[in-house]
């Protein structure tokens, strides 16, 4: 990556994601009101506003203007029917508001998400949540970090802890998932069963139960990635995302220290070959997404080996569908 120059590229991404944030923030407070244009895409929640649109406009702008070269791929300009060819070329991926339900409803899990993905890898990714001033980001090679007070804060670095902790079972851990806005009867039902499994208490009548110690669902990818690269969350399993996403909170979770598959068949193909944990184009584009946070060596396993050993009891337990 020494002809892309990550460190200035990431300074540029920081200055837009708070220019974003500020129309977002400012947007939130203009859409409680009477009036405001709130559209449904695919159903009544797969929705945009006219703030998705504004604040992808004014990322691409800033993003021509510095970069006329580079490649982009957005939410709204793909749901408009710009769909550019994945290349090897540096293309930034963003969703201009990722967690758009939230927004509308005034609850704060909030970002705007922005990849840049070089040679169908993700190589830089920054993350901004406005209305709790949490900037998380991150560049190949060199870690992750979150950011809270603006442009005067001190970055710190991702997994909070220094030696994170072991994670012996599903029982164990705080797990991310969602209801997606495919709310069809085949996938809510597998949704439905898959939650039912990880929560359920196996001696009190819920066969094959793993009784995980909570199941989150908070409505935005982005941030479920970073709160697993934080720590804050011990994996995050999702079907139905798109890249725009994933890409920045992938990257983010891989410098922490966190792990990312595909699915079911991406898992049980690659987590015996050199090709696991290696987030491409198949899985970027897979809309089909897993990710554990870095957990420490004991004497019996690597936190690797930990890792893919959680994704294994995972997918044992969940069931596997495809998103429309």
């Amino acid at each position: 990556m020494s002809d892309l120059d990550l460190q200035s590229i990431l300074k540029f991404t920081v200055a837009f994601a708070y220019e974003a944030g500020d129309v977002i923030r400012k947007g939130s407070e203009a859409i409680q009101l009477a009036g405001s244009n709130v559209d449904e895409k695919k159903n009544s929640v797969d929705l945009v506003t006219e703030y998705d649109v504004k604040v992808e406009e004014l990322v691409k702008k800033k993003i021509s203007e510095a970069y006329p070269s580079f490649k982009f791929i957005g939410e709204e300009s793909y749901a408009a029917g710009s769909r550019p060819e994945w290349t090897d070329e540096p293309t930034f991926c963003v969703d201009p508001i990722d967690g758009t339900t939230n927004f509308v409803h005034g609850f704060p899990w909030v970002c705007i998400s922005i990849g840049l993905i070089y040679k169908r890898h993700s190589v830089l990714g920054v993350i901004y949540n406005p209305f709790l001033d949490l900037l998380y980001t991150g560049v190949k090679g060199f870690g992750s970090y979150v950011t809270h007070g603006g442009i005067n804060g001190t970055p710190r670095k991702l997994p909070f802890a220094s030696s994170p902790k072991p994670l012996t079972s599903l029982s164990q851990a705080q797990i991310a998932v969602e209801w997606g806005n495919d709310r069809a009867s085949k996938p809510l039902t597998s949704r439905s069963e898959s939650f039912h499994l990880i929560a359920g208490d196996p001696s009190n009548g819920v066969v094959g139960g793993r009784m995980a110690h909570s199941l989150r669902s908070l409505g935005s990818s982005a941030m479920n990635f970073a709160m697993v690269a934080q720590g804050g969350l011990d994996m995050y399993w999702e079907i139905g995302c798109w890249p725009w996403d994933v890409s920045a909170g992938v990257l983010i979770a891989q410098e922490a220290g966190g792990l990312v598959s595909g699915s079911h068949k991406v898992y049980a193909e690659t987590k015996d070959t050199p090709a696991f944990g290696d987030v491409g184009e198949a899985i970027l584009t897979g809309r089909k997404y897993i990710v554990v946070r870095a957990i420490g060596n004991t004497a019996t396993e690597t936190g690797r080996e930990a890792q893919k050993r959680i994704i294994g009891e995972f997918y044992d337990t969940v069931q596997d569908y495809d998103a429309l």
